[in-house]
């Protein structure tokens, strides 16, 4: 399997003296995130696809439903699925079709953050109890890898389930009508809360830590730990594969670390949704009807 070409020992070590020294290579304090920016496609009866960069780091997330069968032992439950795809568009390192290319799989730890905590409503894409329920399936695509892909990937599936909008449906007893959205306006996913991953790099024992390390950093990193939290404080996962041991009273500094990033990235989502709204209300018929209702 193609391998990411490895950082020269001059490289590796000019990073290292570099970060003893408080400083790093792209002149960025330890705690900062390279510029991160979200947006939607400008096609107003799409939803459900967001593209997030980070840095040079580039991810699309597109959202997709279709109504099937439940699970046997969950008859009130929908479905909802994480697919990751990581092509050699991204990196030449990946190879088409395999999803096991990374030390962290991305769908695992995005299952555990997003679909694991709950945040996605299941109860609500229930049709018929025991018979028809609607399937919600989130494909990831990276585009480009330049480091950091769990953060960004969690961004964008966040920002997509937040943005997507499923068919409405009718019931008349076991006979179900789903509607063409030209027929009925789509519905929102019920989503409790939305989490986000944050993931924290060390060197030198512990001792520094980077927030959204680049490719170079990572391949140059004693450990990371990842934390998924949302912005009322509430951990979904912690997760640390090996590396340099972590004290209890650092991993505290790294969640109180992670929730004022979750902040941040909560803030952007809502921005985006925001900006995006107001572009299909190019009208003004929203606005009209909030200022009818204010009189």
């Amino acid at each position: 399997m193609p391998a990411e070409a490895q950082p020269s020992t001059n490289e590796s070590a000019f990073l290292l003296s570099a970060l003893r020294e408080n400083i790093r290579l792209d002149n960025r304090p330890f705690d900062a995130y390279r510029p991160i920016s979200l947006s939607f496609p400008q096609l107003p009866d799409q939803y459900g696809v967001a593209d997030v960069r980070l840095g040079k780091t580039r991810v699309l997330c597109n959202i997709s439903s279709e109504v099937v069968a439940p699970y046997a032992d969950r008859k009130f439950e929908g479905l909802f699925t994480i697919n990751c795809e990581l092509s050699p568009m991204g990196s030449t390192a990946f190879e088409a079709g395999r999803t096991d290319q990374l030390p962290l799989p991305l769908s695992r730890l995005l299952e555990k953050t997003i679909r694991r905590s709950g945040a996605l409503d299941t109860e609500s894409l229930c049709i018929i109890a025991g018979q028809k329920c609607f399937h919600v399936r989130a494909d990831l695509h990276v585009l480009d890898h330049d480091g950091n892909l769990l953060d960004a990937c969690c961004v964008a599936l966040v920002a997509a389930l937040l943005h997507y909008r499923r068919p409405d449906v009718e019931v008349k007893g076991e006979e179900v009508t789903v509607f063409d959205p030209r027929e009925r306006d789509p519905v929102k996913l019920n989503l409790h809360h939305s989490p986000f991953c944050v993931t924290l790099s060390y060197f030198y024992s512990g001792e520094i830590v980077l927030q959204d390390a680049n490719l170079l950093e990572e391949q140059c990193k004693e450990g990371e730990v990842i934390v998924g939290i949302n912005r009322f404080g509430e951990v979904c996962q912690i997760a640390k594969y090996g590396g340099a041991p972590v004290e209890g009273l650092e991993m505290l500094k790294c969640v109180s670390a992670a929730l004022e990033r979750v902040k941040m990235l909560d803030g952007l989502v809502k921005e985006a949704l925001r900006k995006d709204d107001e572009w299909r209300d190019r009208g003004g018929v929203m606005k009209e009807l909030r200022a009818e209702n204010e009189r």
